[in-house]
């Protein structure tokens, strides 16, 4: 009897614990293999399900999954879809003009500068309410970019002419446009396909995305101008995370915010080796760029910035200049570390 007693004294508890275990839908833009998920998200979502004593698990949605389109993210995470998103800041466009201002080229020299300085900028207020209705676990970007073609080298920007060449955000569009590009918008599970079929003619990318997507397939050359980043957010539900217990909810404080910028910055830098490493193992042409080439792209690119900073006025952006030069500022604080 005492047994029969201890049986189901041991199958309530069981069955309370896994009541009480919460199951988080964490979305995404990229393949399941791509490290965003198999490095980023499941290392903080092991890390969640350590500290929360099994409270909290995770389940992810990819590109090609219900919830893995790139224009969607943030609308299903504030929307509740989903309960935590990872997205570009850019898509879809003038969605968080204030936060994409980071994408402008030649302010920062790493994923850790621009991750770090969009944290501050976070934390300052300078996003104002871009991010309204969600919690947010970290802001980043990747370390500057290269620019990728195919059939046709790119050592100086006349090179560029005509060419079509994808771009991941207004700003890097109006930068290809003054580099002599025409820029076309696509979502970067689709541009192997688009480079297979000759639709389009480059693309720009940091070197991670070319070795994760296996890019140095249907790419031979690879220019290191090192113009310009791309800025991502990863959120969660706002009422998802007040609904937490105390104990998840200190969790999810503890390895979100700065401690998971940081990091990200330390993981770009080991993404871009293996995508660097792969291209080079391809056999592809890597253009490394004297100090006067280096200086006519960085003219060219730098023209870009006026015309930026107009659409963003237009968009209903408060003194957008003001903002670039802080963002400027907070950027020195972190360049060159």
């Amino acid at each position: 009897m005492n047994k029969i007693k201890f049986s189901i004294m041991a199958l309530a508890l069981g069955l309370a614990t896994y009541a009480q275990a919460d199951n988080l839908k964490v979305s995404h833009f990229m393949p399941a293999k791509h490290p965003f998920q198999s490095v980023f998200m499941e290392s903080w979502a092991a890390e969640l399900k350590t500290c929360t004593q099994d409270e909290i698990n995770v389940d992810f949605f990819p590109a090609g999954s219900a919830f893995g389109h790139l224009a969607k993210q943030l609308d299903q995470v504030k929307a509740g879809v989903v309960d935590v998103a990872h997205g570009l800041t850019g898509v879809p466009r003038g969605r968080l003009p204030r936060t994409s201002i980071v994408d402008l080229p030649l302010i920062f020299d790493s994923a850790h500068a621009v991750s770090n300085t969009l944290w501050d900028m976070h934390e300052q207020g300078l996003l104002e309410d871009e991010f309204s209705g969600v919690k947010v676990l970290a802001l980043h970007g990747h370390n500057p970019g290269l620019i990728h073609t195919k059939g046709k080298p790119t050592r100086v920007p006349a090179d560029l002419n005509g060419l079509r060449i994808r771009f991941p955000s207004l700003a890097v569009s109006i930068m290809l446009e003054q580099l002599g590009a025409n820029p076309v918008g696509l979502p970067p599970t689709q541009v192997y396909e688009n480079l297979q079929k000759g639709v389009i003619d480059g693309t720009v990318f940091p070197w991670d995305a070319i070795g994760g997507m296996k890019l140095y397939e249907v790419l031979d050359s690879h220019v290191e101008a090192n113009l310009y980043t791309t800025s991502f957010y990863f959120v969660m539900n706002e009422n998802k995370y007040n609904s937490l217990s105390e104990q998840a909810r200190s969790c999810v404080d503890s390895i979100s915010g700065r401690v998971l910028v940081n990091r990200l910055g330390e993981w770009w830098n080991s993404w871009d080796a293996k995508g660097l490493s792969a291209t080079q193992a391809a056999g592809n042409e890597i253009i490394s760029l004297t100090a006067a080439e280096r200086a006519l792209w960085e003219a060219k690119a730098e023209q870009s910035v006026a015309p930026y900073l107009a659409a963003l006025a237009k968009q209903g952006v408060d003194d957008p200049e003001a903002l670039y030069s802080k963002v400027k500022a907070l950027a020195a604080n972190h360049n060159n570390k």
